[in-house]
């Protein structure tokens, strides 16, 4: 009676035992994919995080060259009193941002009668130390009908151009944007459109400095895998890239992230960069029309992860063990 009891309890607890260790097993593999799901998750957070934080970085650099730039609009404004004086002007500060390329006083027509229709001194460097002016407004160059122009006029405000690829055959030929402000005379009337033309040189370094900042960052470091591998880019509101490291660059296709980018709204993307996929965390940056692309080309392998991955299955190997041996001593049990 009692061996027929026994046999019975066997039985009835075999079901069970199985039952436990499938949902031991369920459970483990739920707590590995929760775990990677909210890894997943705060790495998100960090490297919008670190976007932001670069976004930032470059607003407060584009301020500053636009503040460099105000300083010599403002001489000019003072100093409309005659065309020699408006070129004095133009020369007094150029020697304040070496990344300014040249600076402009383009004047509306017969503003100076002895000047004619079209007057805009340019003084732009030669190199590093000597500055050359010229008059470059004319016929054949009428800065009338120029975009920059027009629009200056139209917004009453300050603005930076397109980007642009100027070529002369000199030294200062490259890619270029402007720095465009109306500039009014003391009754009010539209004197001139000023503007400081630089390259993205200074964008550029910028960019390296915010990538080394955040590469060397500790705290960084601490909850991204080491061997994640990402940059920062400057791109335009069409998608094309701006400013970007040595060797490196990003041109975006995807029509929904070139609204975003012309609407100027923060946003992530996957997309593949020669063949190779890659995450992209993009936002406006204030003062301009661009937007700041934090590059993400590999994620890297979160080495705790893998640990913890490795211990849930030992685990899970170690309760299957402890099982199968309670099994099998359950079932010498009946069979005694």
């Amino acid at each position: 009676m009692k061996s027929e009891t026994n046999r019975k309890t066997v039985k009835s607890s075999l079901p069970i035992l199985l039952t436990v260790a499938i949902v031991m097993m369920i459970m483990i593999m739920a707590a590995f994919l929760v775990c990677r799901h909210m890894m997943k998750a705060e790495n998100h957070a960090r490297y919008v995080g670190m976007m932001n934080y670069a976004s930032e970085k470059i607003a407060k650099t584009v301020r500053g060259m636009e503040m460099s730039a105000m300083n010599e609009f403002d001489e000019v404004e003072k100093h409309l009193d005659t065309p020699e004086s408006v070129i004095a002007a133009l020369k007094s500060k150029t020697g304040l941002n070496p990344e300014v390329r040249g600076y402009f006083a383009a004047f509306e027509p017969h503003y100076f009668e002895e000047k004619g229709q079209w007057f805009e001194p340019y003084v732009h460097h030669v190199d590093s130390s000597e500055f050359e002016v010229r008059q470059v407004g004319s016929a054949h160059h009428n800065y009338h009908r120029s975009e920059w122009y027009i629009r200056a006029k139209k917004s009453n405000d300050s603005f930076w151009s397109d980007p642009y690829y100027y070529y002369d055959g000199t030294n200062i030929s490259g890619h270029y944007t402007t720095f465009v402000k109306p500039v009014y005379d003391a009754e009010g009337r539209l004197a001139c459109v000023c503007g400081a033309d630089m390259t993205f040189e200074w964008l550029g370094k910028e960019l390296r400095r915010i990538d080394n900042a955040m590469n060397d960052d500790e705290l960084i470091n601490k909850y991204i895998a080491g061997d994640a591998n990402f940059y920062t880019v400057v791109i335009n509101n069409d998608g094309s890239c701006i400013a970007h490291p040595e060797g490196k660059t990003l041109v975006v296709d995807e029509e929904f992230v070139k609204r975003d980018l012309a609407q100027k709204r923060s946003g992530m993307a996957e997309i593949d960069i020669d063949d190779e996929s890659a995450i992209i965390y993009y936002a406006p940056i204030e003062h301009v029309d661009w937007s700041l692309a934090l590059v993400v080309t590999d994620e890297g392998t979160q080495g705790w992860l893998s640990l913890l991955g490795i211990g849930l299955l030992l685990v899970a190997f170690a309760g299957f063990v402890v099982i199968w041996f309670v099994c099998r001593r359950m079932k010498r049990n009946e069979a005694i």
